[in-house]
């Protein structure tokens, strides 16, 4: 892949990153918010809690009255602390069992005389302010204290500590997301080496990759790619010997057309000539007929796979390819038949199946002497179909085998055909009284 269109793809680090960054984002963000309303919850009862403690103070003390407003002793002012940090301004009043006020400590406003105890917010002073109180009874009700604190003082201490517990998530988020990168980085370093030794691997040089990687998920990658670079080595091979065949095939038919030719430009006897013009034919239709083989390869390679498999009657199939060469076996002095089951069903592609048929045919016409008889059979074992071609032309008088170079071409084919509907394609033995068989083996439709 050329590094212009590597750098226009998507990152997987940076992807699985991205969706780290944004998962923890999302948790942190939520750690923070429940942090924040827990402070301010959690304030706001120590709050209550020291109303609470004060008021039962002062009801156990059996104090005199509090000092005048102009010598109270003012909170002390220290540095370290903000105004309410643990130490608001409590306001406390006393009053007795008819709401007279005994006793007065503070700058809250008094507020009306409510028997009730227990905790309030009550608006009080010009312009009105919201104060937090609360309220309780001695155990003879002779006595009741109520101690007060502004609501905006409690609220700041309350988002302060609220704060405060949030405020260590913010610092620490960059510093996760840091660390988080540098480890995913890290972490997915054999991934990259891994992809740099694809990317480098030369399939045309039958590289392999090594299993030099210590993880065990990378060994089915490696394994997958060294199968697939086998595969492609193989298919290389037999691309190479098929045009060594071709080649081999076109090689004496036409060096023979050029011999013929040549002599056509010498003296030669009218039936001299008619034998060249003859033999020129000849070639020619040998030629033809290896390039008709070479395209039916080809087309056999493709596998046809835009047309669906279809269920295909061996019978039928047979009789069609039988009666399309009833011309050419009477003029080669052939005789051709059918024989096998009636009804038997195959899944297969129609043409490719047929053109594997027509090359087995094609072949024992070619291959063999006048007279030779050729039957197309079919029939199924146990758990396969079967079609295939037989015939006698090894038992006639000064037959010649034809050798495998001869057969390889058409051979391939069907063999190719055979791989794509997931068979086979073998030499069994003949049965009586054929001398040779070429079997196609399929699965058994269902």
């Amino acid at each position: 892949m050329k590094p212009a269109m590597m750098r226009a793809q998507a990152s997987l680090t940076r992807r699985l990153l991205l969706w780290v960054l944004a998962a923890l984002l999302l948790v942190w963000a939520g750690f923070v918010a429940v942090g924040y309303r827990t402070g301010i919850h959690e304030a706001g009862e120590l709050t209550d809690g020291h109303l609470a403690g004060t008021a039962a103070l002062m009801l156990n003390l059996d104090l005199p009255p509090f000092v005048d407003a102009a010598r109270e002793t003012v909170r002390p002012a220290i540095p370290t602390l903000k105004s309410h940090d643990y130490q608001p301004s409590l306001s406390v009043l006393v009053r007795g069992a008819d709401g007279r006020l005994l006793a007065r400590s503070g700058d809250a406003p008094v507020p009306p005389f409510n028997e009730h105890s227990g905790f309030a917010d009550l608006e009080l002073g010009t312009p009105p302010a919201t104060w937090r109180s609360f309220s309780q009874w001695d155990g003879l009700h002779a006595r009741q204290v109520t101690v007060l604190v502004r609501a905006d003082e409690r609220d700041e201490m309350a988002a302060d500590v609220a704060g405060q517990l949030a405020e260590p998530g913010l610092w620490l988020l960059p510093v996760v997301a840091l660390a988080l990168g540098a480890a995913i980085w890290r972490g997915l370093r054999p991934l990259q080496v891994l992809s740099r030794d694809v990317a480098e691997l030369e399939v045309d040089k039958a590289e392999r990759l090594e299993a030099r990687h210590p993880y065990r998920e990378f060994n089915s990658v490696v394994r997958s790619i060294n199968t697939l670079v086998g595969q492609q080595q193989a298919s290389l091979e037999r691309e190479r010997q098929l045009a060594s065949e071709v080649a081999h095939e076109l090689r004496t038919p036409l060096s023979s057309i050029a011999l013929q030719a040549a002599s056509l430009r010498g003296e030669l006897s009218p039936a001299a000539r008619e034998q060249a013009l003859a033999q020129i034919g000849a070639d020619a239709m040998r030629a033809g007929h290896v390039i008709a083989q070479l395209l039916a390869l080809a087309r056999a390679s493709r596998a046809d796979l835009q047309q669906q498999m279809q269920r295909l009657d061996l019978g039928a199939l047979a009789g069609r390819v039988v009666a399309g060469y009833a011309q050419a076996s009477w003029e080669s002095g052939h005789t051709l038949s059918v024989q096998g089951e009636e009804g038997l069903e195959v899944l297969a592609h129609p043409l490719l199946l047929e053109l594997a048929l027509r090359n087995l045919v094609d072949n024992a016409l070619q291959h063999t002497a006048r007279g030779t008889f050729v039957c197309v059979q079919w029939g199924h074992d146990a758990d396969a179909a079967w079609l295939q071609v037989c015939d006698d032309g090894q038992a006639r008088p000064g037959a010649v085998a034809p050798s495998a170079e001869r057969l390889g071409l058409g051979h391939k084919i069907v063999g190719r055909v055979m791989d794509v509907h997931g068979g086979r394609f073998t030499q069994p033995a003949a049965p009586a009284p054929f001398t040779r068989c070429y079997r196609m083996v399929l699965p058994l439709t269902p």
